[in-house]
């Protein structure tokens, strides 16, 4: 698969302070990548030095193949972006808004407008004034400027930040049709583990400037999916035999409790080796884990980000 982005090792410190601290991770064609992490962690920042708002202190980050520090108009030519809500005139028109920001970048063909007005489904409202849009119609608005560009990636900060339901729902469908028509990469900034799951193909979450995951949904939800509680004795022994099989991960000890990540289809196999091994079986259960359980374990029980 071709990479449109890359960071390598990359910190930025501020006053003494480390924001982000050492990161690493890359983001494909055509695949929706999501930023995870709690308040503090290190997401704006990071975004801010993907934007080239500021330069990273250390490392190295590449946008299709160009360096942001020693190519930085052709990195930024690669990409379009929503930093926290799309900066609109209200009392301009959409087309007026789009003719605008193309003028910018260099773009007199107003073919590319029609374009990415017609992608976006603003045919019908494109000559109303902006501040008659709702929320999700000025998202759709913001997600045409940054199209305008043709970027091989799109950057969203907390897209979903004010959309009622019926307004997320429109925008996921929106993205997947996006990159499965325009071959586009997002890279998604946000703290809804439930839209992320629906959206993603990967993840990477953050936490106090550091990368502690980077992994697909798919792998996150088995993760959650396949806890057992071991009420068992002696702990020391069963411990011993939990360790000898590969598969059986996160191994844990919680008072008289063995905690652990393992397949559900494996108990029986395993109560018949305790029970071979004169370890006492007192109690077995599977544990429901969601996703957000999980990630509250990643960052040190905090949710929202």
């Amino acid at each position: 698969m071709n990479r449109v982005l890359k960071l390598d090792n990359v910190s930025k410190i501020i006053k003494g302070k480390v924001l982000v601290d050492q990161i690493s991770f890359e983001v494909y064609e055509g695949e929706v990548f999501g930023f995870l992490g709690p308040n503090g962690a290190g997401k704006t920042t990071t975004i801010r030095m993907l934007v080239g708002l500021i330069a990273p202190t250390k490392g190295k980050i590449e946008i299709a193949g160009f360096n942001v520090r020693t190519h930085f108009k052709q990195a930024m030519r690669q990409i379009g972006c929503i930093v926290e809500n799309p900066e609109l005139y209200g009392y301009l028109t959409g087309w007026e808004n789009l003719y605008q920001f193309s003028r910018m970048l260099g773009i007199n063909d107003e073919t590319k407008i029609s374009e990415v007005v017609k992608l976006v489904k603003l045919d019908e409202r494109i000559h109303e004034k902006v501040k008659t849009y709702s929320l999700g119609m000025k998202q759709r608005l913001g997600i045409a400027q940054a199209l305008l560009g043709n970027p091989k990636l799109l950057i969203l900060d907390e897209p979903t930040n004010g959309l009622d339901p019926a307004g997320i729902r429109e925008l996921r469908e929106f993205i997947h049709m996006l990159v499965k028509q325009q071959n586009i990469s997002v890279f998604i900034s946000s703290h809804l583990l439930s839209e992320i799951e629906m959206i993603c193909d990967r993840v990477g979450i953050i936490n106090k400037g550091k990368m502690v995951r980077v992994s697909t949904v798919k792998e996150l939800v088995d993760e959650a999916a396949e806890r057992v509680e071991w009420r068992v004795s002696p702990l020391p022994k069963a411990i011993e035999i939990l360790k000898k099989d590969s598969s059986i991960q996160d191994i844990s000890t919680n008072d008289d409790l063995i905690l652990c990540r393992m397949s559900p289809l494996k108990i029986n196999q395993l109560i018949q080796i305790f029970v071979d091994e004169s370890v006492q079986v007192n109690g077995v259960r599977t544990m429901s884990v969601t996703l957000e359980d999980l990630f509250m374990e990643m960052t040190g029980g905090e949710v929202r980000g």
